[in-house]
């Protein structure tokens, strides 16, 4: 049997290279609809990505053509995470929306937003696995 041919991609990419550049754009509209939602300044969601470069950052968002390495993709993962549990945990949105906010005890009386922006991906992965506990995972 003859294999079909992709003709939706260019000459030179692959199929991989396709889903690739297609997880990506999702991720970074993911990423920005969070960063929309919390009303993170731009400076909050540039440590968020693992301190991305201003111009980076920018063209990033207009575009959403990006090539996030693993890091950046696993940063982008913790926040959906985190921002889904928040969504099961609280009946409303506005509540769900402000807790990153908030301070808590289980953080030393600040905020969760206040430890993910200390910048290591170790930051995201302990409010991430907060979350999870509270809704019982």
């Amino acid at each position: 049997m003859k294999p079909l041919k992709n003709t939706h991609l260019p000459k030179d990419a692959s199929p991989r290279q396709d889903s690739a550049a297609r997880l990506a754009q999702v991720a970074l509209k993911i990423f920005f609809g969070i960063a929309e939602e919390w009303q993170l300044s731009t400076k909050e969601q540039r440590i968020l990505l693992g301190d991305l470069p201003e111009a980076t950052y920018f063209k990033w968002k207009s575009t959403l053509n990006a090539k996030p390495g693993r890091d950046i993709l696993e940063r982008i993962s913790h926040l959906q995470n985190i921002y889904k549990a928040l969504r099961i945990i609280f009946p409303t949105l506005e509540q769900a929306t402000a807790w990153p906010r908030k301070p808590n005890a289980a953080f030393g009386g600040k905020s969760a937003l206040e430890v993910m922006l200390n910048g290591s991906i170790l930051d995201l992965a302990r409010v991430h696995d907060y979350v999870d506990g509270a809704r019982g995972w």
